[in-house]
């Protein structure tokens, strides 16, 4: 885990925590708490943090539960395996029909044209998303206005803003790992792609042409695109 004692990985389910396999709780937890109180965005606002059951024990648990708690993090235990859905029952094949003198063969009729299944639709939201407000898809999204600060956009595609985005955006939420996010002004207060973290600096000037986040090599990349 590259030294690190607490990483945040991607699922389908959401954002689960890992801990380094030979650190103690004691080193876990202070590591968290320095995350937290030096106002890191590691564990943002509003987030939500799940651990596999059996990872910590109970006592450990809810005194984790209790520190994100106090600072506006949810945190839970969940299986991931238990929330994947069961396959169905296989039915008996019922029995054959019975057999019917031949018939005279009539032309075959010219074969119907078949669609392709449909593919999900790209949720497009036409206003400002304002501090405070999330929007949350499965799929991908398209942004016509502004991403404001204090506001949060997860897909699990990729995400298309035709402003200026300076929340929180989160592309690939659910694992995927070729989205990305595009923007007319990117200036967000954090960039997430699957399970990559990236921070922009604090004195960051106004870009003055779209710019496209995607990640290269591992590491999330921003370059200039033209629209």
């Amino acid at each position: 885990m590259s030294g690190e004692i607490v990483k945040l990985k991607g699922s389908k389910q959401g954002l689960q925590l890992v801990f380094a396999p030979d650190a103690d709780f004691d080193a876990i937890k202070d590591d968290i708490r320095n995350k937290l109180e030096a106002g890191s965005r590691f564990f943002r606002r509003g987030t939500v943090i799940q651990i596999a059951p059996g990872t910590l024990s109970g006592p450990n648990e809810a005194a984790l539960r209790k520190l994100f708690h106090q600072h506006g993090v949810l945190f839970r235990v969940e299986d991931p395996k238990a929330a994947a859905p069961k396959p169905a029952p296989k039915k008996a094949a019922p029995p054959p029909p019975p057999q019917e003198a031949p018939k005279k063969k009539e032309p075959a009729p010219a074969p119907e044209a078949v669609s392709p299944p449909e593919e999900k639709k790209m949720l497009v939201i036409n206003r400002t998303v304002r501090g405070g407000q999330e929007i949350q898809t499965q799929g991908s999204v398209m942004i016509c206005g502004n991403v404001n600060p204090g506001a949060q956009i997860i897909a699990g595609g990729s995400i298309d803003i035709r402003g200026t985005c300076k929340g929180m955006v989160h592309a690939g939420a659910y694992g995927d790992a070729t989205a990305f996010i595009v923007a007319d002004r990117l200036m967000p207060t954090q960039i997430r792609i699957a399970d990559r973290i990236a921070q922009p600096p604090e004195q960051m000037e106004k870009p003055t042409v779209a710019e496209r986040a995607s990640i290269v090599d591992g590491k999330i990349v921003i370059e200039p695109i033209e629209r």
